[in-house]
């Protein structure tokens, strides 16, 4: 059984997608860029506030669901140049406790309005 997960703590998703869903005990959340829920902005001064807002974002979905950081089992990161991988790396790490959650991180081009950062996560709840 799939369960949508839907918050007004998180951007309201624009296209043909959810923002997470539950199926049984693992939550997968969609790709968050760092828009702010309340005000659309694109908080994008640095990565460090791209990858605040992204994380307050998946944050926010995942209590929705309820959960916390802590059931967080798996993050995918996106970074438009792998030199932007130190900043990221230290707000990411504030977000989570050891065990980290299994990560990749990747390189890549196109990330929505020439963004730096973009990340999806999936939680396990029991």
């Amino acid at each position: 059984m799939r369960n949508v997960i839907a918050t007004a703590g998180a951007p309201e998703a624009v296209g043909s997608y959810s923002q997470a869903v539950r199926a049984g005990n693992f939550l997968f959340l969609s790709g968050q860029i760092c828009i702010h829920p309340q005000t659309g902005a694109l908080e994008r001064d640095s990565v460090a506030s791209q990858t605040i807002r992204i994380m307050e974002n998946i944050k926010a979905v995942v209590e929705a669901a309820g959960g916390s950081m802590d059931n967080v089992v798996r993050c995918r990161a996106m970074l438009s140049d792998m030199k932007h991988f130190a900043e990221f790396e230290s707000v990411y790490r504030r977000y989570f406790n050891k065990p980290y959650p299994a990560r990749m991180t990747v390189a890549c081009t196109g990330i929505y309005d020439t963004l730096d950062v973009e990340m999806d996560a999936i939680a396990y709840l029991p």
